[in-house]
C-alpha cells in the first residue's frame, strides 16, 4: 500500500497537492485542453477552496483559463460577427456604439475578471462623466448583455455579469428616462396654425402634417415614394425607411432599410388632412421639381428638397425647433399685451408628433390591437403605456368638467 503524503503539519496530502519548501501549496492538473496547470496558496484550506472551484468548472465543462485570457473586445467582436440576423444598418449603429464607448477602455478587460460590480461601475461612469442619455446606455447594454451571454452558453462564464444590471440602474435616483410626452390638443393647433401663417415655415407644413396625421417615424415618412401612396383607396404603404447614420468610419451615409419586424410593414388609412397636406406637396414640386435622387435602389421619393434630395431627419427637426422657439416668443408678447397666460409650446421633436397621434388615437379608439397595427409597435406594451398615459388625462380632463355638475 502506497504510503499517504502529508504536509509540514501532518496533514494527508490528496493527488495533485504538494507542499513547496517556502511553505506554500500547491495543485497540479489537466485543465479541458489538456495543458497541465498548476495553482498557489498559502494554507491548504485556501488551495483546497481552488481545487473545488477547478474540479467544479471541469465538471460542468466550463474554460476559465480561457476567459482569464480572453478580453471582452475580443468576445464582442465575435458576438457581433455571428449577429448573422442584424441589418446592415443596425450592425454599423451597434459597432459605433460600442467602438466609442466601450473598446477604448473597458474592453480591453479580461471578461474571466469582470464582475457585476465592476458593470456597474461602468455603467455610472458613462452615465456621470459622459452625461450619457437612457436610451443610449440601454442601447449598449442591448450588446453587452448577450455577448456575456454567449460566454456562458460556450463554457467560458458561469454567470453573466450584467444579469440585472439594468433593472437595479434604473431603480437609482441618478436614472431620467424623459418619457415622451404628446402634444396638447391647444398646443398642436396653435403649432400649426403658426407654420401656416408664417411664409418662411409654409413649406414645412405638408411634412409636419403627415408625420402628425399618419404617426409615421421620421425615417418612414421621409423615405415615402409616390409608390407608396394609393390616393384612389387613400391608403399609405410603410414597407421601408430612411436611414442616415456614421459608417464604419465615422462618416453619416443615406440607406434605405426594411422594417426590423413585420409589424413595422403596414398599411395606414389617410385622413382628410393628410390626403391634402399631399396634394399640397405636389404642387411645390411641380414648381421645385421632383425626386432625383436614388438610395439603395429606391427612388422617386415623396417629400425632397428644392435640389431634389430627400431630407434628412435632423433638417425637419432643426424646423420644427426654429418654428417652436420663433411661435413661442411671439406667444409671449401677445399674451403680455392681452393680459393673460402664454400658451408655450415645450420642445419637441419629429418622434413627438408620432406620439401625439398615437395619443389622440388612443383618446378616440379603444380597441389596442387596432392602435398598435397603425403604429407598427412590435410590443403592445408600447402601445398600452401610451392608452394608458392618454386615458389617464382623459379622465382627468372628463372629471373636471363634472365640477359643479354632481350635486353632493
Amino acid at each position: 500500500m502506497a504510503k499517504s503524503r502529508k504536509d509540514s503539519r501532518g496533514y494527508v496530502l490528496r493527488t495533485g497537492e504538494s507542499q513547496r519548501k517556502d511553505g506554500r501549496y500547491s495543485y497540479s492538473y489537466t485543465d479541458l485542453d489538456k495543458n497541465r496547470r498548476t495553482v498557489y496558496a498559502k494554507t491548504l484550506v485556501e488551495l483546497r477552496a481552488k481545487e473545488r472551484k477547478i474540479i467544479r468548472d471541469k465538471e460542468d465543462g466550463l474554460n476559465p483559463q480561457l476567459a482569464d485570457r480572453m478580453t471582452l473586445n475580443e468576445l464582442y467582436d465575435r458576438f457581433i460577427e455571428q449577429k448573422y440576423d442584424l441589418k446592415p444598418s443596425t450592425k454599423v449603429n451597434y459597432l459605433y456604439m460600442y467602438n466609442h464607448f466601450v473598446r477604448p477602455t473597458f474592453g480591453k478587460r479580461l471578461i474571466g475578471k469582470i464582475k457585476y460590480s465592476d458593470v456597474k461601475k461602468f455603467y455610472y461612469r458613462i452615465i456621470l462623466d459622459e452625461e450619457m442619455k437612457a436610451n443610449t446606455l440601454d442601447s449598449i447594454h442591448t450588446q453587452l448583455h448577450p455577448a456575456f451571454q454567449m460566454a456562458v452558453r460556450d463554457g467560458l462564464l458561469r454567470q453573466n455579469p450584467t444579469d440585472g444590471l439594468m433593472a437595479e440602474i434604473k431603480k437609482s435616483h441618478i436614472w431620467e428616462d424623459n418619457p415622451r410626452h404628446a402634444l396638447t390638443i391647444p398646443q398642436q393647433k396653435a403649432f400649426m396654425d403658426y407654420l401656416k401663417a408664417h411664409r418662411e415655415y409654409q413649406g414645412w407644413v405638408p411634412i409636419i402634417t403627415v408625420l402628425l396625421g399618419t404617426g409615421m417615424r421620421i425615417g418612414e415618412c421621409i423615405g415615402l415614394r409616390w409608390d407608396d401612396l394609393d390616393f384612389e383607396k387613400r391608403i399609405i404603404s410603410v414597407n421601408h425607411t430612411f436611414i442616415y447614420r456614421p459608417d464604419e468610419n465615422r462618416k453619416s451615409v443615406k440607406h434605405i432599410s426594411t422594417p426590423k419586424t413585420i409589424s413595422g410593414r403596414r398599411t395606414i388609412p389617410m385622413i382628410d388632412e393628410v390626403f391634402n397636406a399631399f396634394l399640397d406637396e405636389y404642387e411645390i414640386q411641380k414648381c421645385i421639381g421632383f425626386s432625383s435622387e436614388e438610395i439603395d435602389g429606391y427612388s422617386n421619393f415623396f417629400f425632397v428638397t428644392a435640389t431634389g434630395t430627400v431630407y434628412l431627419p435632423n433638417a425637419v427637426n432643426r424646423a420644427i425647433e426654429r418654428a417652436r422657439v420663433a411661435y413661442n416668443k411671439e406667444e409671449i408678447e401677445k399674451a403680455e399685451k392681452e393680459d393673460r397666460e402664454p400658451l408655450i409650446i415645450p420642445h419637441f421633436s419629429a418622434h413627438h408628433l408620432r406620439h401625439t397621434f398615437c395619443t389622440r388615437l388612443c383618446e378616440n379608439e379603444s380597441n389596442l390591437k387596432v392602435i398598435q397595427s397603425i403604429m407598427g409597435h412590435s410590443d403592445i406594451t408600447t402601445t398600452m403605456d401610451i392608452y394608458a398615459e392618454a386615458t389617464q388625462e382623459k379622465k382627468q380632463e372628463i372629471v373636471a368638467n363634472l365640477q359643479g355638475k354632481i350635486i353632493i
